[in-house]
Parts: structure tokens; sequence; C-alpha cells
């Protein structure tokens, strides 16, 4: 159990680290005078990252071990801690954010077979159910440490790295705890994404709820803290990051606590409590309200979680053990695109329309989408759980 702990905080602390800047970003744009477009092109750079590594290193472990792959994405993270603690010129920021984002492709592969080849026998269903905490929750814990870190120091872009990059030291001492697990070594080779035809059908199926459901992440991540801010009128970088903190810990709760349900059944709730967080979102961003804002946050983030479960548990399920890795790649990959494209396509949109006409759009668009995934719902009956 002890390795099993291990790799779970190494997991969560690596996560933690890319999204640190979300509840900071209306105290850039104070410092640095750019707007919320420039925000979001610094989200979409870190989740450019994260899909170069998942593609070009994403089998890494198979080739020097689990322990040496994952110790490569602490360093990663710790130099894009370095570089947001220095702060200026600006282009450090975007280079943080590509080494951060390429930590997290590491570590979205490496560190969830560690955490699961890490679990005594008998214990796999906790294994990936503290997989998916470490994950999710690292990056809701991320913001929530930034928020309050920068709200109770008086170095509000540098104290939350100088924390972050504490926990990456302890992260670095926790590798020793963990044994290797990787087994025969294998010669490094490029795979691109790619999905075997017997398993596309059910592929789209998956990717519809991937899409809708972290574009919604992407929303939340880019664009929220500006809203908060200019909207609302609330400019505490705790409030902001407890907000999106919401947001990944119920999608986090939601996979965890209903992990047993059927794929189908993932499906329809998660679709639900999408559509109803949209519609709630809505209602928050023409009332101006924080407490609607919130419970948004809250319902969404389980639909994400729920959708994001059902449709990766399908894949998976569907797909030879040959193809496994390649065809999870692709549906990270997808994931991620999901979250940069339209994250960016709404701060420029902003621009022209201002963050509320930009957010009742945008969670139109996602309503829209969801719904047309139910077409395909049957798509999931066929896969056990």
């Amino acid at each position: 159990m002890p390795g099993l702990v291990a790799a779970v905080y190494v997991f969560t602390a690596v996560m933690m680290g890319t999204t640190i800047p979300t509840p900071l970003y209306p105290t850039y744009e104070a410092h640095f005078g750019f707007g919320s477009a420039a925000t979001t092109v610094l989200f979409a750079v870190y989740a450019g990252g994260v899909i170069l590594a998942l593609v070009v290193v994403g089998r890494l472990s198979d080739t020097i071990g689990r322990r040496p792959a994952l110790l490569v994405g602490i360093v990663l993270s710790l130099l894009s801690a370095g570089l947001f603690t220095v702060g200026t010129p600006e282009w450090l920021l975007y280079a943080g954010r590509v080494l951060s984002g390429f930590s997290a492709g590491i570590f979205t592969s490496t560190a969830t077979v560690a955490v699961l080849e890490a679990a005594p026998r008998g214990r796999e269903k906790l294994a990936g159910a503290l997989a998916t905490a470490g994950n999710i929750g690292g990056l809701g814990l991320g913001m929530l440490m930034a928020g309050v870190v920068a709200t109770v120091t008086p170095w509000p872009l540098r104290a939350p790295y100088v924390v972050h990059a504490g926990l990456l030291v302890i992260a670095g001492v926790a590798l020793l705890a963990m044994r290797e697990t990787a087994g025969e070594r294998t010669p490094f080779r490029l795979q691109p994404p790619r999905v075997p035809s017997e398993t596309r059908s059910v592929f789209g199926a998956a990717a519809i709820g991937a899409v809708t459901g972290f574009a919604v992440c992407g929303l939340f991540s880019s664009i929220a803290p500006n809203f908060v801010g200019t909207v609302i009128g609330v400019h505490s970088p705790a409030v902001v990051g407890t907000v999106t903190f919401l947001l990944f810990g119920a999608s986090a709760a939601a996979q965890v606590s209903l992990r047993p349900l059927s794929n189908r059944a993932l499906v329809l709730v998660g679709t639900v409590g999408l559509v109803v967080g949209m519609a709630v979102l809505v209602v928050a961003l023409l009332a101006a309200s924080l407490p609607t804002l919130i419970a948004s946050a809250v319902l969404a983030g389980a639909g994400q979680g729920l959708l994001f479960m059902a449709g990766l548990r399908t894949v998976t399920g569907a797909t030879a053990a040959a193809d496994r890795t390649a065809t999870t790649t692709t549906y990270f990959v997808v994931a991620y695109l999901a979250i940069a494209v339209p994250a960016v396509a709404a701060g420029l949109l902003s621009h022209a329309v201002g963050l509320t006409a930009t957010g009742v759009v945008f969670a139109a668009a996602v309503v829209v989408g969801t719904l047309l995934g139910l077409f395909r719902l049957r798509s999931f009956d066929a896969v056990a759980r």
C-alpha cells in the first residue's frame, strides 16, 4: 500500500501545477496589461503541450520504466514552476505553460498505469478510483491552493509556485517508495493517434461526451476567472480558485462514487448533469450571481466526469489489448483539443460580444452537442462495464 499511496500523491502533486495559473489570470491581466484573449491562449498553449507529449512520448515509460518517466514529468513541472516564479518577461509564462502541458501529457498515461500497477491484488477497482482522484482532483486542488495562497500572501504571482515546487520535491522523494512495475522494455517508437476500424463507431459515440465535457472544463479554466472579476465584481483569487475547484472536484467525486453504474446509466446521468449545469450557467451569467455560478460548476463538473468515464471505459472495453494504448491516447488527444479550441474561440468572441453573451452562446452549443450524443446511446450498451 505505501507504493500505491506514493503513486497517487505524485500524480496529484504534478497535476496541481497544470491549473495553478487559472485563479491568477485576472492578476496577470492587471500586471501585464493583456486581456482575456491572452489568458485563453495561455490555456491553449498548455493543452498543446499535453497533446504533443501524448503523441510523442505517450509510451515513454514502456521504454525507460515507470519511475524514470515520472521523474521526467516532475522535473518538467519544477522547471515550469521556476519560470512562473520569475514571471517576467511575459514569454516566460508561455514557456512555463508548454512545460507544464508536456509534464501533464507524460503523467496522463504513465501515472495512471503506475497507480493501477501499484495496487495490491484484489484492489484494482480502488486503484482505478484513486487514479481518477489523483488526476482530476489534482487539477481542482491546484486551483484551490493557488487561489488561497495568492490571497493570504503578499506575492500572489509567485508564492503559489513556490508552494508547488515544495510539493514536487516531496513527490520526487515519494518515488523512492514506488517499485518499478514496467515489464520487459520495448524500443521507443512514435505511435501516432489512431483508432482501429472495429472500434471507430464506439469511439465516435464516446468522443461526443468527451468533447462537450472538456469544452466546459476549458471554459471554466479560461473565461470563468474573468467573468467572476469583470461581471460579478469579485476579485479574490481564493473565490476564483474555489469556483473552478468545485467543477473538477465534482467531476472526481462523481466518477469515484458512481463508478458501479453501467456505461449507459453513466451517460444518461452525465447528460442530465451537463445540460442542467449549462442551463444554470446561463442564469448565472444573466443574473451575475456567484452562488448560481457555483451551482453550475458543481452540476456541470459531475456531468463532465460521468460522460468522460463512460466514454473511456467503453473505448477501452471495445478495443483489443494491442491497440488500447493508441486508442486511449487518441481519446485524450480529442479531449484536450476540446479544451483548447473552444476556450480560444470563446476568448476571441468575448471581445466582440462580451463575456455574458459569449457564455450564453457557449452553453447553448454544449447543450445541443451533448443531447445529440444520446442518439448514439446504443453504442454504450454493446460494451460491458
